[in-house]
């Protein structure tokens, strides 16, 4: 059977998605309600964490699609599946146009030499700008590098939402056939190498509670057939292992079969030990295939067990060595981190962004583990003696009125503007500025903005380190004593600032209760009730009114912690608290520092 190999890439809710679950409606793979989005994280969240693959079949063709992430902190989901494939779908929206994340996979894509089909998606918005964002990404290609084959591109347009397709914008279409003649004619077919000794490369790996480690990769060249293999890492060390079940992708479904020949992505089972990048053959002399290569992670986080005086109450692993165990197996399948198992105390760990961080921890706290984060930081390297830190490049989109506060704000971060353009009471502003900069200031940036702007980035490599960035002038309103926080005593400290709990919460001492306006650290007592008396005041019988409190989240919660307090993750509840929990021990710490 003849095969494609194609992963649909794009910036994030430009449509990837939408598109690879209407082609499988139309060849009939799955169901109106079915979706590739199958993780509850995704679910919740609209987003798309983890590439996935599927298959299609047209004209008796089989097509393996895999579905990546649009978010830059999954960008290492993507790096590992354009090794495997053969071409790519460019999703671009029509009113948007390129974006960071558009610019960071397509540059990948390009280096590696492969020749995208364009699809220019929600051309039926009100604000589709067809020609412009045509020229934009004929721009951008040149701008990557792209040779004269690649710039030579086929360009569909889509309402993906519909099913429909066109050749050209105005053209009558019912459903998706365009674009899947598109892809037989422009995507290569998958070279057919089946003489040759046995070569499969695993880019994903699965997890099965029946059949333990699966691989997920492409077989480059040769038969893929149960039974015994040889395992090589790129360094050519060789080991021995076994093969026990081979399967392949029918829309959501896997399907177990007996052999896979050269050209197709399958997933395999059997193989315990078995990590991405490496090389499955069945000779012991054949060389290796070239590593799998991703970008380096840009924060990091220290990981701890949950020691506050609420431990234990809700998680079910809340020791060191569960910790320890957990963290092992993460880094065997989420290839952007990287973890330093050499503290005693701690546990380092080096992500791609603080959402990539938060979609681990949320994960970790649903399976039952407590666990405390310290605020995240940046990695600042040192090269040719000189410190560098990672830098992003921001495109913001905003009401034309709002671009004042927003340039001024982001100028107080050490952000240089590198181009605004303005189209009627819109503006697109491009900055340039460390990864530090915009560390905790997305929330406050929807606060800025009202909610009417949007904020996306993208790494763009290291560049020389910038001094202090001064970016929180809000203290901690800190918890002098253990019990629970009543709504008297919650409706005096509201006047100094914004709550994180409600009445009823149960609070401890050390644990971080709502922020101060004036910047300073203050000590209070949320558990402190009215003295009852037999005489009437005026003003006693006043009406408690409290604001409703900030409710800290994960992600919310790394944003606005201080470098003195720690994260507390638990499965019901996320606190902030600070490392040294009685006042005495932090005046003692402030005098040692």
């Amino acid at each position: 059977m003849e095969t494609r190999n194609l992963a649909i890439i794009a910036h994030v809710d430009h449509g990837k998605t939408t598109i690879t679950e209407a082609l499988m409606r139309q060849t009939d793979m799955i169901s109106d309600e079915a979706s590739m989005d199958s993780d509850k994280l995704e679910q919740e969240r609209g987003i798309t964490i983890y590439s996935k693959n599927t298959s299609v079949f047209y004209k008796d063709i089989k097509i393996n699609i895999v579905d990546t992430p649009g978010h830059a902190d999954f960008g290492s989901e993507v790096e590992r599946v354009l090794r495997s494939i053969d071409s790519v779908v460019l999703v671009v929206d029509a009113q948007e146009g390129p974006m960071p994340q558009t610019r960071f996979v397509l540059k990948k894509a390009l280096e590696i030499g492969l020749k995208p089909l364009v699809v220019i998606n929600k051309i039926d918005k009100p604000a589709a700008r067809l020609g412009e964002v045509e020229e934009e990404i004929f721009e951008l290609f040149l701008d990557l590098g792209a040779n004269d084959e690649q710039l030579d591109f086929k360009v569909i347009y889509t309402i993906a939402k519909q099913g429909i397709a066109k050749t050209e914008p105005n053209q009558d279409s019912k459903d998706l056939t365009p674009l899947l003649e598109a892809i037989l004619k422009y995507i290569p077919k998958a070279r057919p190498e089946t003489q040759k000794p046995l070569k499969f490369q695993p880019f994903s790996l699965a997890y099965d509670d029946y059949l333990g480690r699966l691989a997920i990769g492409r077989v480059w060249a040769g038969i893929l057939k149960p039974g015994g293999v040889f395992v090589k890492k790129p360094d050519n060390q060789t080991r021995k292992s076994k093969i026990i079940k081979i399967f392949t992708f029918e829309g959501l479904n896997r399907k177990e079969i007996q052999e896979a020949e050269a050209g197709d992505i399958v997933m395999i089972a059997g193989i315990e030990d078995i990590f991405i990048g490496e090389t499955v053959t069945d000779q012991a002399n054949v060389e290796p295939m070239e590593a799998i290569k991703i970008d380096e992670p840009t924060i990091s986080v220290n990981f701890l067990v949950n020691d506050s005086p609420f431990c234990g109450r809700e998680g079910e692993f809340v020791t060191n060595k569960q910790l320890l165990e957990r963290l092992q197996k993460e880094i065997e399948i989420n290839v952007g981190l990287k973890i330093d198992f050499s503290q005693k105390n701690h546990y380092k760990v080096f992500g791609r962004g603080e959402l990539h961080l938060a979609v681990m921890l949320e994960n970790m706290r649903r399976e039952g583990y407590e666990i405390q984060v310290s605020k995240p930081e940046v990695i600042i390297k040192e090269k040719n003696g000189q410190k560098v830190e990672p830098f992003e490049e921001i495109i913001i989109d905003l009401p034309l009125e709002m671009s004042g506060t927003i340039i001024e704000k982001m100028g107080k971060r050490k952000a240089k503007m590198v181009e605004m353009k303005q189209k009627e009471n819109w503006a697109r502003i491009i900055f340039e500025a460390p990864t530090r900069a915009i560390l905790g200031y997305r929330s406050q940036f929807i606060i800025d903005t009202k909610g009417e702007g949007t904020l996306t980035s993208r790494m763009i490599g290291f560049k020389p380190y910038v001094g202090e960035i001064k970016t929180r002038g809000a203290g901690s309103m800190i918890s002098g004593q253990t019990g629970k926080a009543l709504g008297y005593a919650l409706d005096n400290l509201q006047q100094r600032g914004r709550l994180y709990v409600k009445p009823n919460t149960e609070v401890y001492e050390g644990m971080v209760i709502g922020n101060t306006a004036k910047g300073e650290d203050m000590t209070v007592n949320p558990i402190k009730g009215k003295n009852l008396t037999n005489v009437r005041a005026s003003g006693s019988d006043d009406a408690i009114n409290l604001t409703p409190p900030m409710e800290i989240t994960i992600e919310k919660g790394l944003e606005i912690i201080n470098n003195d307090e720690y994260l507390e993750i638990t499965p019901q509840n996320v606190r902030i608290r600070k490392k040294h929990l009685s006042e005495t021990e932090r005046m003692r710490n402030r005098r040692k520092n």
